[in-house]
This record gives structure tokens, C-alpha cells and sequence, in this order.
């Protein structure tokens, strides 16, 4: 195998790592002929987003109505992490911080089933979103509607969390439109 001597390792790490990357849809295995990096091209990046909004959208929805007291623990815990991450303006650390924020509003939805679907699609699209942090002022945007969601979502607000998770990932599908745009140009 090819990158197993590239890297020096054995097969078994890269296998494992090559069905990681096909099961977020990153690559695709072909059987007995290796695998291709898979291009899911702009604009079904940004149909991703639009599902993934949908998506974070019911999540916040349901954490709203179904908020217990370990549920509000570990949003606001997120929430912090995200606050101190963005006032040092540290993107990466803001991102894994995002993540957990993100997390924690799916397991608070308490559907097993909403939050394998949320943390599959958030997987896939993974490499994008941490490329919106490095837009202007992101950071920070970011943490204010995080302030608005936290706030809807703690005060039994389903309906405003599920417009405000819509609306703030779907900025991010917005986003991403913007620096495809902008790298386009250079």
C-alpha cells in the first residue's frame, strides 16, 4: 500500500483512516481500485448548509421544549468556552468550542436519532466550516447569535431558537459562498 510506506506505518491505520473519510463522504472506496478524493463542488457544499440549518434548526426547537437541568449545564459550559475562545480571537480553539456549543444543542434535543443525522452531516462538512472563521469579524458574529440561541433555547423559546440556529447556520452556508467567491477572484 502506497501511503502506508509513504508514511511508514502499516495498513491497518490507513485502512482505518481511508473508511473514516469514506463513511463523512470525503472519498469514496472503490473496491480492488483504491479511492478517489471526492468533489462535492460549491454548490452542493452549500445545499449541505442549507440542510444542516434545517436540521440545527429542529435541534434547537426541541432542546427549547425538552431542556433539563445537565442539558442547560452543557450549553452553557460550550457557550463559555466559545466566549473566551472568541475574546482572545483564537479561531482554531473557537472552532472545537463551536463543535461541543453545536453538540450540546443536539443531545439537548434528546432525539437519538436527530443528533446521529446533525453530527453525520456536521462531519461532512467539517473542512467548510472552519473555513467561515477565518471571514471577517465571523468570530465574533458568531458568538453574539450564539448569545441569542442560548437565550431562546434557556427560556423554552422554540420557535426563536429555530429561527435563530436557521438563520446562523445558514450565514455560514453564505459564508462559504463568499470565499469561493473571493478565492475565485485571486
Amino acid at each position: 500500500m502506497v501511503l502506508a510506506n509513504r508514511f511508514g506505518v502499516s495498513r491497518t491505520p490507513v485502512r482505518e483512516a481511508l473508511m473514516q473519510l469514506d463513511a463523512i463522504g470525503l472519498i469514496k472506496i472503490r473496491p480492488r481500485r483504491g479511492a478517489v478524493v471526492i468533489d462535492p463542488g460549491p454548490h452542493r457544499v452549500y445545499e449541505m448548509f442549507e440542510v444542516m440549518a434545517e436540521l440545527e434548526g429542529l435541534a434547537g426547537s426541541l432542546a427549547a421544549r425538552r431542556l433539563n437541568g445537565e442539558a442547560r449545564e452543557a450549553i452553557t459550559a460550550a457557550h463559555k468556552r466559545c466566549e473566551l475562545s472568541a475574546r482572545a480571537g483564537d479561531s482554531d480553539d473557537y472552532y472545537y468550542a463551536n463543535e461541543e456549543f453545536h453538540k450540546a444543542i443536539y443531545a439537548a434535543s434528546r432525539s437519538e436519532f436527530l443528533q446521529e443525522q446533525c453530527i453525520q452531516l456536521h462531519r461532512r462538512l467539517r473542512p467548510y466550516r472552519r473555513l467561515q472563521l477565518r471571514v471577517r469579524n465571523r468570530l465574533s458574529t458568531s458568538f453574539s447569535e450564539h448569545c441569542a440561541i442560548v437565550n431562546a433555547i434557556v427560556a423554552g423559546e422554540g420557535e426563536e431558537a429555530r429561527h435563530l440556529l436557521r438563520t446562523h447556520v445558514g450565514v455560514q452556508g453564505e459564508r462559504f459562498s463568499d470565499l469561493v467567491a473571493s478565492m475565485a477572484t485571486r
